[in-house]
């Protein structure tokens, strides 16, 4: 693969070393199951946690006689991803025999795609960030290929004092494997990079991207040079399941690679593999001493083809996808960027989102609304999912599928508020009820006496009390208009937080006489 420098060094992403500046070169190979009831050439199920073993045919043992048959689901799947690339759909492409022995390889060879793969070159658009700033920053990451290929099994070494077992439950499953270019210059893009390779993955239900459960990994090919110079040596960093541990491993490679060249020494191209426990690389094998895979033509498949109109079915059917998606909420709610980036990072929670706002709308309320600060109702619904939910999500460990709190019981308290029967002192705390206990949100207001204050003489008796009590914070405040907020807030403590805080903040201005 011929490497091509498409990025102009970054300030931001170089590393100070003792010499002066280096560049960090990143390229990944991502290695994604493809979700599937079968495997890529057999019938035997594709299930995780079955019995080691249990899911294994006689072609994915590799018996005398047995010959594959392509899934075309599979082959669907795959299609599906490179249109979500934005990548080239090669009508024809061809399955080669990639020639190595392993133990839980029983053919000897894997089946995989070389010259010809089924999908070309595409383009990922990545959001780095936010900074300091809270600035976003959107890279272009350019993919060279996407190829299918056999997974092989597990070699286990940690059963038994003096043998290894091997498990084929994985053996043949569907692999894509997607291959960027060189266009990452840091440990953080390449996290960011992941995890939108896995997002549109999952809203195109083509892999589930449960790393730690295999059917996603990494390996991360790591080079440094000086800004703008040739490409130096990289090392592969194989097998990372982690999208945190992906960054980490990054950082300490380039580190190790810049203390070497600037000790006078040289890179020595090799695979490594990242311990986790110590925070570091370690050697697994010379690439020198790679063997030669000797890919030709599998004899017992044909070439793979098909026509536009077959890969035109496929786009039709497309779900609309992260990026489209977070564009839309930015235009027709004017969310904030954080926001929608949050917001469509999972599938299942912008649907969550989706599902709040039409509960909404069905109850009379405009979501694309402009409210007193300028944000939209729908922003303000984006503002309290983002923190609300998502941090009571956090502190409970679970996702948004197991959210307690359901779309239309969210949507209550977002109206109840918009209605001013509830401050957003109340409605916080009704989260918490609701969250924990359940139940109609309008009921529990009134069955609990949660209703907002809005008598105008219950609260100036208030405001009234709490001028008398603090006669020189009243001076003050007249001398210095901002300390009315201090009013403001004893008044709300006073009322447990129930009077209406705009009609608190009339009053206090108006007994003090501050415009």
């Amino acid at each position: 693969m011929t490497l091509i420098d498409t990025r102009t060094p970054d300030a931001k992403r170089l590393i100070s070393g003792a010499t002066g500046d280096w560049e960090i070169i990143i390229g990944l190979e991502v290695h994604a199951q493809v979700i599937s009831e079968a495997k890529l050439f057999s019938g035997a199920s594709t299930a995780f946690g079955a019995a080691p073993n249990g899911n294994v045919s006689l072609v994915d043992a590799a018996m005398p006689g047995m010959l594959p048959v392509i899934n075309e689901e599979c082959v669907k799947q795959a299609i599906r991803t490179g249109l979500g690339l934005k990548a080239q759909i090669n009508h024809k492409s061809v399955f080669d025999r990639k020639n190595y022995f392993y133990p839980d390889l029983p053919q000897g060879y894997q089946i995989s795609q070389f010259k010809q793969p089924i999908v070309g070159e595409g383009t990922v658009i990545v959001s780095v960030g936010p900074d300091r700033q809270g600035e976003f920053e959107d890279i272009e990451v350019g993919i060279e290929r996407l190829h299918l290929e056999q997974d092989a099994g597990k070699s286990m070494h940690d059963q038994h004092a003096t043998m290894s077992y091997v498990d084929l439950n994985r053996s043949g499953v569907a692999l894509m494997e997607i291959v960027s270019k060189p266009d990452l210059r840091s440990g953080d893009e390449a996290k960011a990079y992941v995890t939108k390779l896995r997002t549109i993955m999952r809203y195109l239900g083509t892999c589930d991207g449960n790393m730690d459960e295999g059917s996603m990994r990494a390996d991360v090919n790591v080079s440094v040079r000086r800004p703008g110079g040739e490409f130096g040596t990289r090392c592969e960093i194989k097998n990372m399941n982690s999208i945190r541990f992906i960054g980490q491993a990054i950082d300490y490679e380039a580190r190790r690679q810049i203390a070497i060249l600037e000790d006078g020494g040289k890179i020595e191209q090799e695979t490594r593999l990242y311990d986790a426990v110590k925070g570091e690389t370690r050697s697994m094998r010379s690439k020198e001493e790679a063997h030669d895979y000797r890919y030709f033509p599998d004899p017992d498949l044909l070439p793979l083809e098909f026509d536009q109109a077959y890969v035109d079915a496929l786009a039709k059917d497309l779900p609309e996808l992260p990026d489209e998606k977070r564009a839309r909420f930015m235009k027709d709610f004017a969310l904030s960027e954080y926001n929608a980036d949050v917001l469509t990072s999972e599938l299942a929670d912008s649907e969550y989102f989706e599902k709040v706002l039409e509960a909404v709308r069905a109850e009379g309320v405009a979501v694309e609304e402009k409210q007193g600060a300028g944000h939209t109702v729908a922003h303000g619904i984006s503002n309290m999912i983002v923190n609300e939910v998502f941090g009571a999500l956090r502190n409970a460990g679970v996702a948004i599928g197991e959210c307690p709190i359901s779309p239309s019981q969210l949507a209550s308290i977002v109206v109840l508020m918009r209605e001013g029967t509830i401050s957003g002192k109340i409605a916080k705390d009704l989260f918490e009820i609701v969250w924990n206990e359940g139940g109609d949100p309008r009921q529990l207001v009134e069955s609990r006496g949660m209703k907002q204050v809005t008598d105008t003489g219950a609260i100036e008796k208030a405001v009234d009390e709490v001028i008398a009590a603090n006669p020189d914070k009243a001076e003050q405040a007249r001398a210095k208009p901002t300390m009315a907020g201090w009013f403001v807030g004893q008044v709300m403590k006073a009322t447990g937080g129930k009077a209406n805080p705009q009609a608190v903040n009339d009053l206090v201005k108006a007994k003090l006489g501050i415009e």
